[in-house]
């Protein structure tokens, strides 16, 4: 027991210097990156411009006709799709013959503050998808969106349907009606002056911030469970390192750009404009009924951060006739990397991509 509180105390002094540590970064200019780890799938940089760095992961034998674009989440660094060997998405992806291109997300400057969707969408999104379209000499791309991601890839799509062949949303969140999950809560207690007075100081949304709100989505996990956990496996082979590169990327937070957290907040989780189709990006109204191509909402069935009530209404409101859910009993991160997830979650992924690789729904 003795030795079960020393490890939790160094965790929670260890937790405390991180806290810390953020709040310095918050105020820092430019916004300073801790290392990443290792890449487990090995990758080259084909394309920097705007906040995007463009990777591309090269297929294990016959490539699919259709490149894969994964669009991931502004609000962390990406390595948890590409954690270990046989626990990667990537890695996965691959070695199913699929050529993986992936946005890795430039964090956001104070000067960058300005920007909001219309910069990221159609902006940095849309020359990322020109640049997999003239690399591979192809008219379509097919997306993968993860949680914040699915967002800008949905919205994409919606405002430029003719580029995408197949969309893939993984953990989206979408219906911000749902009010299941802690983090609504919070948001719902924001008033606009606060909105003002953070982006006042920080100019963007800072990490530490962001990073808070998740923590407050499931208190006891974070404080404890999470520790215990690791002291109860801490013989397991892998396990210790695994939890080591977790905790890394739980640490990882970036800062959100002052004009879409704005946005995010004020028009889609509070005003929920996008299921309505009343949002707009540059002024242009996103429509999701102009999302034709085949849809794939992937669903973490115990999604404590996405509930999957707020994911499971994409495909009633699209125009694709080949749109469907699937729900897999994992909850947020162990979509990602979870032995489970890996084994039979992602091949079900790429099984689907393949089948649709020669064919366009209608």
């Amino acid at each position: 027991m003795l030795s079960l509180l020393s490890h939790l105390s160094q965790y929670w002094m260890d937790g405390a210097v991180r806290t810390l540590e953020g709040v310095r970064r918050g105020l820092s200019e430019p916004f300073p990156l801790s290392e990443d780890p290792p890449s487990t799938t090995p990758y080259e940089v084909v394309y920097e411009g705007g906040k995007v760095r463009l990777r591309h992961y090269r297929a294990v034998g016959e490539p699919h006709t259709t490149p894969l674009l994964v669009v991931y989440s502004l609000i962390k660094r990406p390595f948890i799709l590409d954690l270990q060997p046989g626990r990667s998405v990537v890695e996965t992806l691959t070695k199913q013959g699929v050529e993986v291109y992936f946005i890795d997300w430039i964090p956001p400057l104070r000067t960058d503050s300005w920007r909001g969707f219309d910069a990221y969408v159609n902006g940095d999104l849309a020359k990322a998808v020109r640049a997999v379209q003239i690399r591979e000499g192809v008219e379509q791309v097919s997306l993968l969106g993860y949680c914040f991601g699915g967002l800008l890839t949905t919205i994409y799509t919606a405002l430029c349907p003719e580029t995408v062949k197949n969309l893939i949303t993984f953990t989206l969140p979408l219906d911000m009606s749902v009010r299941d999950l802690a983090m609504n809560a919070v948001i719902d207690k924001f008033r606009l002056e606060t909105i003002d007075l953070i982006t006042a100081i920080y100019g963007n949304c800072p990490a530490w911030f962001i990073k808070a709100g998740f923590d407050a989505m499931s208190p006891v996990h974070h404080a404890l469970d999470k520790y215990v956990g690791l002291y109860r496996n801490k013989d397991k082979e892998g396990y210790a390192e695994m939890f080591e590169l977790f905790e890394q990327w739980m640490n990882s937070d970036v800062p959100l750009a002052g004009q879409i957290f704005r946005e995010m907040t004020e028009e889609l989780f509070r005003k929920n404009l996008l299921i309505q189709d009343r949002f707009q990006v540059g002024g242009q109204p996103v429509n999701l009924r102009n999302i034709t191509c085949s849809v794939l909402n992937v669903i973490g069935e115990h999604d404590d951060v996405v509930h999957p009530k707020s994911s499971l209404p994409l495909i009633e409101l699209v125009g694709s006739s080949d749109a469907r859910n699937f729900v897999f009993p994992t909850g947020h991160i162990g979509a990602a990397v979870s032995a489970a997830a890996q084994k039979k979650l992602w091949p079900q992924v790429g099984a689907w991509l393949k089948e649709r690789d020669g064919k366009r729904a209608h």
